[in-house]
């Protein structure tokens, strides 16, 4: 009974103690969270036509998500081919120094 209530109590301290640093943790990060939010209320909104033009671009993004989501999961064709088209492919051919657009390589020199 003595060795169980030994072990009780020095559980009791462990406990104590984790108890503790997760406070001091959860206290820091408390801390942290209230920097974040004050650095974020002293900033600027952006200007009103770069906040339109936001809006403009993630509404266009959300009405052609139906449209790409079939190409994207491997369904269907790519949407900018259109109904007649066939699917595009592209054959590389081994490449050169004329098709890298390099210059040419000059001739040797004689000696004179």
């Amino acid at each position: 009974m003595e060795s169980r209530r030994e072990q009780l109590k020095i559980e009791r301290r462990q406990q104590a103690m984790q108890c503790e640093a997760a406070r001091q943790r959860n206290t820091t990060l408390l801390q942290d969270l209230q920097k974040i939010e004050d650095r974020l209320r002293g900033k600027q909104l952006p200007r009103p036509y770069v906040l339109a033009l936001e809006t403009r671009y993630w509404t266009s993004v959300e009405e052609s998500i139906p449209v790409w989501e079939h190409f994207l999961l491997g369904k269907g064709p790519h949407p900018t081919d259109g109904p007649g088209k066939p699917h595009r492919t592209t054959k590389q051919k081994p490449s050169t120094s004329k098709d890298r657009g390099l210059f040419p390589r000059p001739k040797p020199r004689t000696a004179r």
